[in-house]
């Protein structure tokens, strides 16, 4: 999927790499397909669970939430996440507490964005697959 907003350089959601590494055949969309799927099936509750912990002042375990949809949500090429989620990662563990809400905010808008790249994806992969 393009870039649409953001910085042009990196993706919203790109699982080209993926399917290269798995063949680049129908077989392996379909694998991929099951990752994509599995990986945006809890939707926007582990951010929810995020922005909780932050309003409860538990900032080690938004990062830990954070640092976990990092590595699930970026894995599927969602370079814009990573960025953003890294950058509230940081100010978090450098204690930039005031810095966090607007962080977090952009989190919230590049999780969406990806989630919903991501579902058009499988939209289009899955129903060409079954």
């Amino acid at each position: 999927m393009s870039n649409d907003t953001g910085t042009p350089s990196q993706t919203v959601f790109a699982v080209d790499k993926l399917i290269s590494y798995m063949g680049d055949d129908q077989a392996g969309r379909t694998i991929i397909a099951k990752i994509v799927t599995d990986a945006i099936a809890p939707g926007t509750a582990p951010l929810d669970l995020a922005a909780l912990a932050l309003r409860e002042q538990r900032v080690e375990d938004a990062a830990r939430i954070l640092h976990g949809l990092r590595g699930s949500i970026g894995s599927l090429g969602c370079q814009r996440f990573v960025t953003a989620s890294l950058a509230v990662e940081l100010a978090m563990a450098q204690q930039r507490l005031a810095d966090v809400p607007a962080l977090f905010e952009q989190v919230e808008a590049e999780y969406r964005l990806a989630l919903q790249q991501a579902a058009a994806w499988v939209h289009q992969h899955h129903t060409g697959a079954a």
